[in-house]
């Protein structure tokens, strides 16, 4: 499982699939949520916008990612 660290308190789904190098664009996440392709803590998550916390995992075409809060 890959984990990706964030500076913030939280980041967005399609920025997170973005920088997991899981797609291309921020289109192209777009498309593949709205299709019901993406998964958050096990369950299809449509909103492209959807905050990701510290411990939060989502999945994709077989990838799994837990997001990770950097320490202070």
């Amino acid at each position: 499982m890959l984990k990706l660290k964030i500076r913030d308190e939280f980041i967005k789904l399609g920025q997170a699939m973005k920088l997991a190098d899981l797609v291309d664009s921020g289109v192209e996440a777009k498309l593949l949520i709205q299709d019901g392709q993406v998964f958050v803590n096990g369950e299809v998550e449509y909103q492209r916008g959807r905050k990701l916390h510290d411990g939060d995992i989502f999945e994709f075409d077989g990838s799994q990612v837990q997001i990770v809060a950097r320490e202070v």
